[in-house]
């Protein structure tokens, strides 16, 4: 049986630390462009960044993984340099990977409502409504986080029935209200300013955003959970993009 693009993005992703080489046989040594600017482009990137993990020291869990198209995206958890939470995007073309987008961030303490970064239902289910999912939250993203309109924020929630895994944020959209009045006081603003990508499989939409975070430039990744058309379940990873002459390659973050 042929090997899924997702199950060679895993096994990938996998290698980072068990150092196989056949799983990195699927990236393309002619086009691997490196969206994490913290490593060099190319294959060659990829080589020089894998002989820098410390040996026996690198882990790498992957807890959901998805395909939409000629696209794979996966929600891992990490321990390279330190313990971190990631989002990773890989397109393929010809059977082959030729680019990657991803965003880290340090595993924080469980949130308010005690759930952590990574945890939370991982069942894929309504393969059928992935258009219709992604339409929705598309929108959400547009319309509140965007936009800030946020009378419209009612209708894309059941209630109070929404389970939060941002590190600062409790469950529901009191938890969410009380957070961010907490940063309003302590003068901290978060704005998106613009919407990169939007990946989706079934009940589950991946948003790649672009904004401010406390006045810094600032990668968002939100993963959501869509259930009968609302959103029931949120994660997330933000990471501050540095200055451009610290980037080791000039792709861009996006």
């Amino acid at each position: 049986m042929e090997t899924s693009k997702k199950q060679k993005v895993v096994a990938l992703l996998k290698a980072l630390e068990t150092g196989e080489t056949e799983p990195i046989k699927v990236i393309n040594p002619n086009k691997y462009i490196q969206h994490n600017i913290q490593i060099e482009d190319g294959l060659e990137g990829f080589a020089a960044f894998t002989k820098i993990l410390p040996n026996g020291e690198t882990k790498v869990n992957t807890i959901r993984a998805f395909t939409d198209g000629e696209y794979v995206f996966t929600h891992s958890e990490y321990n390279v340099f330190g313990p971190k939470i990631g989002f990773d995007i890989f397109r393929f073309e010809d059977g082959k990977i030729v680019e990657h987008w991803d965003n880290l961030q340090e595993i924080q303490q469980p949130n308010p409502s005690g759930r952590t970064m990574i945890d939370g239902v991982t069942e894929l289910k309504d393969l059928g409504k992935t258009e219709e999912n992604k339409t929705l939250v598309s929108n959400f993203v547009d319309d509140i986080l965007v936009n800030g309109k946020m009378d419209k924020l009612n209708g894309y929630f059941y209630g109070d029935n929404y389970i939060q895994h941002n590190p600062y944020i409790g469950d529901g959209l009191s938890g969410l209200g009380k957070a961010l009045g907490e940063w309003a006081e302590q003068g901290i603003t978060m704005k998106y300013d613009m919407v990169h990508q939007v990946l989706g499989e079934g009940n589950y939409v991946l948003v790649v955003s672009e904004g401010q975070l406390g006045g810094k430039h600032t990668a968002f990744y939100d993963l959501f959970r869509v259930e009968k058309g609302k959103i029931a379940e949120h994660w997330d990873v933000l990471e501050t993009i540095p200055a451009k002459d610290k980037w080791k390659n000039n792709n861009s973050k996006f």
